[in-house]
């Protein structure tokens, strides 16, 4: 229970990244200290760098820093902080910790144990929202956890079923099972995820509605009896169970749905004396029927969009209602204004199954001013900057990128417009795939439901119909680096041949790697690009499938260019990596490889399969003996990085000849694992 006066003039955030950036700033601007905790992979990470004083808790494995309860309250006491807030993720729902925080005089930004406890057991927390009226999906939640009984269950229910991690959240230990014998491959597999993230694996099994909405309240009590709920945001857009894409308000409701959605989960809330800031989350059906689905008892990494459209900033809430305050405003004060939409910024690569990215980020900004946009329509809530490492050890999230309009549409174009002017470099990110997402004319024309990406992965994923434009204009970014690295006032420092006479002229071979991919003719996605220059003139005149451009680049803010073709000008940020050529704008992404002609290499190519590492990360299970002869397809091991697990799959028919490494190892980015011949 919270004491009679709750005061703190210091705050220490058990977490790490754009949570613990966050909520440093709001403590600060209330006039706290703020203390940050880190461990060896975080020695200078931004959250560190941005605290009044940082303590390490241990080395780069979350259970041996973030997850030691007792290294954190230890942290606490040598700093003096009377207050821990504990973000999300981590500590930031378990009991355990809350409990101990209590022994030590330590208050927990965040709800008593008694109610973590109540919506940490999954099955537990269905019984309670049926006592306080709230609608369930048909399922099995019960404690017996043979096999044979959860496989009688699943076919009750029918097929399809979701299979969940009891004490689960997040999307870790959840699977989509379609029909019965694929059942106990995905039992097993779950509870290896949920053992791993939680030290518990017991499941329960719920009927999968096919096209359902994800829509989730935000509700908010404090410690005298009050309770509200700030409205709602549809999170349908997911992938692997994680949320992508988030908006707030719901699209299509009504206020008779919201009204009656609001107070099923102030009524959940209360049904278990909850303090702080929840979030009940509902399965909503086409015909209007929802579903309880899962109370998380912390803040949610979606809540900005909560607090675009209320106007509420729902950290300063919480760090008030820990102090003992009453709620700052009751149900009738709170209104909704315009539209918001929030884009998780991932260090990982959609295009290659979402498999998470490392490196050192090069450059990590946003030209608001360049894309026309104002600071109160766009916020990025970042745990990085420019220069900053990414690591294996932690989730990939990077930053959150939150926009608001006057409506729907309004706030649509704004975030297409802040995507394309968010610069990324040394780091694979999810930028070009949220812009896919943000453009696509289902997601624009409202038909939202939880399979919207696997419903539209034809699409998404896609090789981009690129134009002569489109070719034009990255040809004309690798025209520019060649003259600005080979350029000299002198003819005998050239590296590009003398001529005399003559104009300036290069070829430049242009490849869509996703075309040369999906074709068996990799020439056939080759477009070849000539770019002439006569003496003296800044213009260059390109020529692609024999149409003509005249052409030019002037160099803008930070990585920004305006191209301009035959007149028409248009602003795009333009990156380099490699043999690469990225260029965004509010269109989408345009990716393409190119070489100077006289590099290209022509000859065929033989095609092998790889079995390199593709992320650093550990080996959980070998699924095959080194010997075995496998089919194509036939999973062979499974690897764990950032949270989830990742299957290795055999390209062919062949055998396994030796595996390089063991379960529990730590292999690094590019390490072969294991030994493959393919059948003659």
């Amino acid at each position: 229970m919270i004491s009679e006066v709750n005061k703190f003039d210091t705050l220490l955030v058990a977490n790490r990244g754009e949570i613990a950036c966050r909520v440093m700033r709001t403590a600060r601007r209330m006039g706290l200290k703020t203390v940050a905790v880190y461990s060896d992979a975080d020695a200078n990470a931004r959250h560190v760098r941005e605290a009044d004083e940082a303590i390490r808790l241990g080395p780069a494995a979350a259970r041996e820093s973030y997850l030691n309860i007792d290294a954190v309250i230890e942290a606490a006491k040598r700093t003096g902080s009377g207050a821990i807030h504990p973000g999300y993720g981590f500590l930031s729902e378990n009991g355990s910790f809350v409990s101990a925080l209590e022994q030590a005089g330590i208050i927990f930004v965040g709800p008593p144990a008694s109610a973590i406890a109540a919506m940490g057991d999954k099955s537990a927390a269905k019984a309670r929202m049926a006592n306080a009226d709230v609608p369930l999906v048909p399922g099995y939640h019960g404690d017996n956890q043979d096999d044979a009984l959860l496989f009688e269950e699943a076919d009750k229910i029918g097929y399809p079923v979701m299979l969940k991690a009891s004490a689960g959240g997040g999307g870790k230990g959840m699977r989509v099972v379609e029909k019965s014998e694929a059942f106990q491959a995905a039992l097993e597999g779950c509870r290896r995820e949920s053992r791993a993230a939680f030290s518990d694996d017991r499941m329960l099994i719920e009927k999968y509605l096919v096209q359902p909405r994800h829509v989730e309240v935000q509700v908010f009590c404090d410690s005298h009896g009050n309770g509200v709920y700030l409205f709602e945001r549809d999170c349908s857009v997911q992938r692997r169970h994680q949320k992508v894409l988030e908006e707030a308000p719901a699209p299509g409701m009504t206020p008779e749905l919201r009204q009656a959605m609001g107070n099923a989960a102030v009524r959940a809330a209360q049904e278990i004396g909850y303090v702080g800031a929840g979030t009940v989350e509902f399965l909503l059906d086409a015909d209007g029927s929802f579903y309880f689905m899962e109370m998380n008892t912390r803040l949610q990494v979606e809540h900005p969009v909560t607090e675009m459209i209320t106007g509420q900033d729902l950290v300063e809430w919480q760090l008030r209602v820990a102090m003992n305050e009453p709620l700052p405003c009751t149900q009738d004060e709170l209104t909704i204004t315009g539209h918001s939409f929030e884009a998780r910024i991932y260090a990982e690569d959609p295009d290659q199954d979402f498999l998470p990215a490392t490196g050192k980020l090069t450059r990590f900004t946003l030209d608001l001013a360049g894309a026309g946009l104002q600071a109160d329509q766009v916020r990025l809530d970042s745990g990085v900057e420019s220069g900053d490492t990414v690591s294996m050890h932690y989730d990939p999230m990077l930053a959150k990128l939150i926009v608001h309009g006057v409506d729907r549409n309004a706030a649509l174009a704004t975030l297409n417009r802040a995507l394309a002017a968010l610069d990324v470099q040394g780091v694979v990110t999810n930028r070009a795939f949220l812009q896919r997402l943000a453009t696509h004319p289902a997601f624009k024309n409202l038909e939202l439901d939880t399979r919207f990406i696997e419903r539209h992965e034809a699409t998404l994923f896609a090789p981009r119909d690129y134009s002569p434009e489109d070719y034009a204009s990255a040809a004309l970014v690798g025209l520019h680096q060649l003259t600005q690295e080979r350029e000299s006032a002198s003819p005998w420092d050239r590296h590009d041949g003398f001529r005399l006479n003559a104009p300036h002229t290069v070829r430049i071979a242009l490849n869509d790697p996703k075309l040369s991919q999906s074709t068996s003719e990799t020439e056939s996605s080759l477009v070849i690009v000539e770019g002439r220059r006569n003496a003296g003139e800044q213009n260059w005149h390109l020529t692609v499938n024999e149409q003509t451009f005249r052409a030019s680049l002037i160099p803008l803010t930070g990585d920004a260019v305006a191209i301009t073709l035959d007149g028409q000008r248009r602003r795009l940020q333009a990156q380099q990596d490699g043999n690469a050529l990225i260029l965004a704008d509010p269109n989408g992404e345009i990716r393409l490889l190119w070489q100077r002609m006289d590099a290209v290499d022509h000859g065929q190519h033989e095609v092998q399969a790889s079995f390199t590492a593709p992320m650093h990360g550990t080996v959980v299970a070998l699924l095959v003996e080194a010997g075995a002869s496998v089919e194509k397809g036939m999973p062979l091991m499974v690897m764990e990085a950032m949270k989830m697990e990742h299957t290795m799959s055999a390209p062919a028919n062949g055998q396994v000849e030796n595996f390089h490494f063991k379960a529990g190892d730590t292999v690094s980015q590019g390490d072969v694992l294991l030994d493959f011949a393919p059948s003659e």
